[in-house]
């Protein structure tokens, strides 16, 4: 990993104007969430049509200004699915008919982990803006491919940390970086759910396929560690350990922890286990002058009725923080869409670029490697 710091040094500062604007930028972009307005139609081509892709048709098709004109899948039963579900829209077979149809503005690439850069650099090379789902790739090389096409083409890529656009989770970035707990020195985000879901073909449980479950949801919340602590610097180093609990089956780790350092004292703490029920994720924040607790509760990952809350701690009270809107996954796709549609319609920010995308693989690769060795790895 230490080989490829000059590379990635290299590719951060290219990106460097756009992310350091991000927020700035997204602040005044607030009200393009579903069901705000109209800014003229942008024509999606959808791949992939499992049960997360289905959301992201949804999700298209539920937001002002976006428009759901083509889908790609490769079995019969979902290509039947999306014609019952969108008779309106073109359906193949083969993305390769989708990506070069001329009338879409973006394509949103939803497939198992390792299809997305065969799809995304069609995709690319057919001159699309891209929304492509994480883990952006399996490997750095591959991310560095797609950040250079993209680049030269002059496509957005975006990549699907929807947690960012989230009431409940930018909320804690807000106040983090309005200095509510002064200098961030400690962040804890952990995860207690069920099982994964096995996905089409039972692609999540081959790990030919999904990489690792480290770039499945833990992957989120690296990116989330290094998004509030942006303000002390770039992560410096990974330690991790992991175990499984599926017989035969060692590099499918259903617990995973890392402890990630960040310049000088800095570091954060992600957790997950697959081995609890139902679905529950907390974030904890300590800093010079506060802390902050986060809190995520449901029945499933996908619900539409989740619990939540959001309190500061100023040193001396503590504040229960109003959430204004409805948090969880399937509200955070939604506002993904409107993202792209304001991105493409009126240059507005991406809250995770390919940068971004690239800094998470790279991030779970590490801790990998960690477990692996039994060695703390540099970035």
């Amino acid at each position: 990993m230490r080989g490829a710091a000059a590379r990635m040094s290299n590719i951060v500062a290219r990106g460097r104007c756009e992310v350091e604007s991000i927020l700035t930028r997204w602040t005044r972009f607030l009200g393009f969430h579903a069901g705000r307005g109209s800014v003229g139609d942008v024509r999606f081509g959808l791949i992939g049509y499992g049960a997360w892709g289905s959301h992201h048709a949804q999700a298209i098709e539920a937001t002002d200004g976006a428009r759901l004109v083509a889908v790609a899948a490769r079995s019969d039963s979902s290509r039947e699915a999306a014609k019952t579900a969108h008779p309106g829209c073109h359906v193949y077979a083969n993305f390769r008919e989708l990506v070069v149809r001329g009338e879409i503005d973006v394509v949103d690439i939803v497939l198992p982990s390792d299809l997305h850069v065969e799809a995304a650099t069609a995709a690319l090379e057919a001159d699309k803006h891209l929304l492509l789902e994480k883990p952006m790739a399996l490997g750095v090389a591959d991310c560095d491919q797609l950040i250079e096409l993209a680049n030269a083409r002059k496509r957005l890529l975006a990549v699907g940390h929807e947690l960012r656009l989230s009431s409940l989770w930018s909320k804690v970035k807000s106040l983090v970086d309005e200095g509510a707990i002064g200098e961030p020195k400690y962040a804890l985000i952990e995860l207690f759910r069920n099982p994964y879901r096995q996905g089409s073909q039972d692609w999540r449980y081959d790990v030919q396929r999904v990489g690792s479950w480290v770039l499945e949801e833990p992957i989120h919340f690296f990116d989330l560690a290094r998004w509030y602590l942006a303000t002390v610097g770039d992560p410096v180093s990974v330690f991790a350990r992991g175990s499984s609990l599926q017989d035969g089956r060692p590099e499918l780790l259903d617990n995973f922890s890392a402890m990630v350092r960040f310049p000088g004292d800095t570091y954060a703490v992600i957790t997950q286990t697959l081995g609890g029920f139902e679905h529950h994720q907390t974030v904890k924040l300590t800093g010079t002058k506060g802390a902050l607790w986060a809190s995520w509760s449901g029945a499933k990952d996908r619900t539409r009725h989740p619990s939540f809350s959001l309190k500061h701690f100023d040193g001396q009270s503590i504040e229960e923080i109003v959430i204004d809107r409805i948090t969880g996954e399937v509200f955070e796709l939604e506002d993904q869409i409107a993202m792209i549609v304001a991105a493409v319609s009126r240059n507005g920010p991406l809250a995770a670029t390919g940068v971004d995308g690239r800094w998470s693989v790279a991030m779970c690769l590490a801790a990998e490697e960690s477990i692996r060795t039994g060695v703390s790895v540099t970035f």
